[in-house]
């Protein structure tokens, strides 16, 4: 996993790169022979149409939001052994990041038996990319909850409107900074509390005798 392309992976990028143009593509890399391609905002749309026009990617897989914000200090634990280690810095992650948010998206297809993922860096303050819809109508529903849960406006998102939470909910529960009552009530991770089985008591299932 890294920088370095198989050669699917170096072909399809070259095909990308003539396509879309100089500037489109920023960076790339290798995530287990998966193609990851960051993609510049302005150009986001235009992806979608060389994915699935020119380079025959007929199947969106995903469409879908990561906030890079490292875990909050306050739920910090001294001696703190969640697997994997928590990170306490910004990471971006592979083909690198600007900011916090980045979109993501993942193609396939079905005839050639590859796959793409593209991202793109969102602002911070009012993330915002254009909508894919036009090109993979099954984007509607992804790009819905993306919005719902990182706060992601898909311009030209035919109808932005909740998925799981109800019309008054404030907030993006997926943001790292968001106050989940669970880290209140009990530090994260937290231990899963386990009903004891049948038994395993102080007293026998019966009661005393």
């Amino acid at each position: 996993m890294g920088t370095v392309l198989d050669d699917t992976e170096a072909a399809l990028l070259a095909r990308l790169e003539a396509e879309l143009g100089d500037g489109a593509i920023i960076e790339s890399a290798n995530s287990f022979g998966t193609l990851v391609v960051r993609i510049a905002p302005e150009r986001w749309a235009d992806a979608a149409v060389v994915a699935r026009s020119t380079l025959d990617c007929d199947y969106l897989s995903f469409v879908s939001g990561i906030d890079w914000l490292p875990r909050p200090a306050d739920d910090v634990e001294e001696g703190d052994t969640s697997t994997p280690a928590q990170p306490t810095e910004q990471t971006p992650g592979l083909a690198g990041s600007t900011g916090r948010f980045q979109v993501f998206a993942h193609v396939e297809s079905t005839s050639e038996h590859y796959g793409i993922t593209f991202k793109v860096d969102v602002a911070d303050t009012e993330p915002r990319v254009a909508s894919w819809t036009a090109t993979y109508p099954g984007a509607d529903w992804h790009e819905r909850e993306t919005w719902e849960m990182y706060g992601v406006i898909f311009d030209g998102h035919p109808a932005l409107r909740h998925l799981y939470l109800p019309g008054e909910f404030e907030g993006h529960p997926l943001r790292k900074d968001y106050p989940l009552l669970a880290r209140v009530v009990k530090p994260w991770p937290g231990l899963v509390d386990v009903e004891p089985m049948p038994g395993d008591g102080d007293e026998s299932e019966g009661g005393d005798a």
